[in-house]
């Protein structure tokens, strides 16, 4: 009877098993795609639009932190805030106001950069239709095993989005773009993130499958600035892109988030505006898209046919004790700050320095007080 019972746990236990890599394994292969691409725009010129290079270099960073590489990565930016004479820290863009996360960091690559960043240019990168001179970094090499982010960043309006205030991309345009996009099979599934005033209208005409969208406002509704900074002057984030990097600080590569967890970023409480999503277009799920889907990077694997033993004990070579100091010297990284624990620290403390005309105004009160106290006759006591 013992033997009988044990023999049903083991069965229960090997099926539940069973079930659950199944699953997980199911989960693994329902996206059906082999590499992912990102397209990050930032639309606007001049530094009172600082927030937006920094939206699109915070979008930059975690999809580069979660494994997408520069190669699979076309940035455009409309202005090169990092160099501008109004920025007292030349080479930076921070994204918080205690300046500790430095998004412009050592390693970007802008692939698009100032005028370059045109509304033709940027349906040309996408449908694929650009000259044979151009480099091979400024190309979207996609194709149909593709999951393509599309990240757009700026100012617009009711059904359009301005590029650098001299001309606008229409939603019409945006969705004709996308429908090009499927017909050359260029890609497997796309998802669209807009953070600009009256957001939602940008995907409403949208009509290709296996897309998705994401707004930081309805239609009639502006989109507003966060994070503001009286060192420089303006606002260093947009409130949605804001809280969308707070919430990727959380995701790693094995992450089990879904898009339903990234359809609850920044509600209206914290927005201000209401953000909008569309899935209507898209074949599968939401509760089943990974947000490592779009957001990260397919592990690249080599199968092999050959036989390995992995019973035999390994054997650990046994180092010197000055190879070991080596070692750990050659391969230290200083630790980077997560943002999540940047967001709520509390400002450093500056010097305190008298403002302007302080000093100035201070010696006048002085000599106004002694005048009125002992007059003109007693000025030379001063001098």
């Amino acid at each position: 009877m013992k033997i009988l019972t044990l023999f049903c746990l083991f069965a229960t236990y090997s099926s539940g098993n069973s079930i659950n890599i199944e699953e997980n394994v199911g989960q693994f292969f329902s996206s059906g795609h082999t590499n992912n691409w990102a397209v990050l725009v930032c639309t606007s010129r001049f530094w009172f639009n600082y927030r937006h290079v920094a939206n699109t270099l915070s979008v930059y960073r975690s999809v580069k932190r979660l494994g997408i590489p520069d190669s699979h990565i076309v940035l455009m930016l409309a202005d090169d805030m990092a160099c501008n004479h109004r920025n007292p820290k030349p080479a930076t863009v921070f994204s918080h106001k205690n300046m500790e996360l430095n998004v412009y960091g050592d390693d970007v690559e802008v692939d698009y950069r100032g005028y370059e960043v045109t509304v033709e240019n940027f349906l040309r990168v996408l449908t694929g239709r650009l000259p044979p001179s151009t480099p091979r970094s400024k190309r979207l090499l996609s194709d149909d095993r593709s999951n393509i982010l599309i990240y757009l960043t700026g100012h617009g309006g009711n059904g359009f989005l301005k590029f650098q205030d001299s001309e606008e991309i229409s939603n019409v345009e945006l969705a004709d773009a996308f429908e090009q996009m499927w017909q050359k099979r260029r890609y497997n599934e796309l998802l669209f993130i807009i953070d600009t005033c009256q957001g939602a209208s940008m995907y409403e005409r949208f009509y290709s499958p296996n897309l998705m969208a994401l707004a930081s406002s309805q239609v009639g509704e502006d989109s507003l600035s966060h994070q503001p900074d009286l060192a420089i002057g303006v606002h260093l984030m947009d409130r949605y892109t804001f809280y969308l990097l707070e919430f990727l600080e959380d995701i790693h590569p094995a992450s089990k988030s879904n898009m339903n967890d990234l359809f609850k970023v920044c509600p209206k409480s914290q927005c201000v505006s209401t953000p909008g999503h569309r899935t209507d277009l898209f074949l599968r799920d939401p509760g089943s898209v990974l947000i490592t889907d779009f957001f990260g990077s397919v592990r690249k694997i080599e199968i092999t046919m050959e036989t390995i033993n992995l019973t035999d004990p390994i054997q650990q070579v046994e180092l010197s004790p000055v190879y070991e100091e080596l070692q750990v010297e050659k391969y230290s990284y200083a630790d980077q700050l997560p943002v999540s624990e940047i967001i709520h620290q509390k400002p450093k403390q500056r010097d305190w320095h008298p403002p302007d005309g302080f000093i100035l105004g201070l010696w006048t009160l002085i000599l106004l007080v002694f005048f009125k106290t002992y007059g003109m006759k007693h000025l030379k006591h001063i001098f």
